[in-house]
């Protein structure tokens, strides 16, 4: 066994930016150069994958950081294929860093004939040699019980609560949290406590998958600037509805936060021309360029709390006090100097 002087992180090209600022957050964590492993991985004129891991990871603690996002199956194959090269080449431990899970909204049976893909993905990087996962806001909970391997969850409302926080100073009575529908109460719930602020509700009914037939609001919002807490935006098709909804029913301004910026097809553009205020997304899925042009929406970064993670699951501390807003703090205080 070598002496693991630190951690090796591996990346793919889902989120490369992602990647390298979690390895300058982990250098300066720790006071000494943490690099990418140097690492090929290119296509053959097919489509296929190819991998090569230039550097020696025998014996090694390795992570790899990459996200299951659009290309979703490029990126998962990818993700397979570096863990399976890591494997055969004798590391001593991999742990998937995936800040977004790809194929969860796929995590039962919603009719007949149709799979559980989630628990599908679950099973294939297992056996690619994956034994540990650390992801962020997975869209279902229980998708953590569809793997044999430790499951690390953390979640984004620690650090929105800190954003509310830092951009809300002193307006924070006037401030309602609302979730997009009765699924996402309980996240919604979780930040309104952060921030010591009132709840509402978008009931949605639907007159078959993908439309909605009639919204209405749960919950006083008139006269209040409301907070709109979410897990994943795609196309942004209910969620600017949502805003328009709470702008009819009083409300002063309304701000979204949510933790996968999927934004795919006319999303980008429907938020731009929207009632909403701002958009808060994470890093977990890599800016496109429209996203980043946007002039209402705002990326939060996750590189601080993923490379604090992966520093504990290395040396076997706690992960969960990552959810404490004193621990988490520090870790953003250069960002929220003023959030309290």
């Amino acid at each position: 066994m070598p002496a693991q002087i630190s951690p090796k992180i591996i990346s793919g090209n889902a989120n490369v930016p992602l990647a390298k600022a979690i390895s300058r957050r982990m250098s300066a964590y720790r006071g000494m150069a943490v690099g990418l492993v140097d690492t090929r991985v290119e296509r053959f004129n097919d489509g296929e994958i190819f991998v090569e891991v230039f550097e020696n990871v025998r014996g090694e603690d390795m992570f790899i950081i990459q996200s299951t996002s659009n290309p979703a199956n490029d990126n998962l194959m990818e993700l397979l294929i570096i863990s399976d090269a890591l494997r055969r080449s004798s590391a001593s431990r991999i742990t998937a860093i995936i800040p977004y899970f790809g194929y969860a909204r796929q995590d039962r049976r919603t009719k007949a004939r149709t799979p559980i893909t989630a628990k599908l993905v679950a099973n294939m990087m297992v056996e690619a040699g994956v034994e540990r996962i650390l992801t962020m806001d997975l869209h279902a909970a229980q998708i953590q019980g569809f793997f044999d391997i430790p499951v690390d969850n953390l979640y984004a409302a620690p650090i929105f609560a800190l954003d509310v926080l830092h951009h809300f100073a002193g307006k924070l009575e006037n401030v309602t949290v609302v979730s997009p529908d009765v699924g996402g109460v309980a996240r919604a719930r979780e930040l309104a406590q952060r921030i010591g602020c009132g709840l509402a509700i978008v009931d949605k009914r639907r007159s078959q998958p993908g439309v909605v037939e009639e919204m209405t609001v749960i919950g006083e919002v008139e006269g209040k600037t409301c907070i709109i807490v979410d897990d994943i935006c795609d196309t942004a098709g209910t969620l600017c509805k949502a805003a328009d909804l709470l702008m009819s029913e009083g409300a002063t301004e309304v701000h979204s936060y949510i933790t996968h910026g999927v934004l795919s097809g006319p999303a980008v553009d429907r938020i731009t021309k929207s009632s909403m205020k701002s958009l808060v997304i994470t890093d977990s899925i890599a800016a496109t360029e429209p996203v980043k042009a946007a002039h209402n929406i705002r990326i939060v970064p996750t590189a601080p709390v993923f490379a604090q993670a992966i520093l504990n699951i290395w040396n076997g501390t706690s992960v969960s006090s990552l959810f404490d807003t004193d621990t988490l703090t520090p870790i953003y205080e250069g960002m929220y100097a003023n959030a309290s």
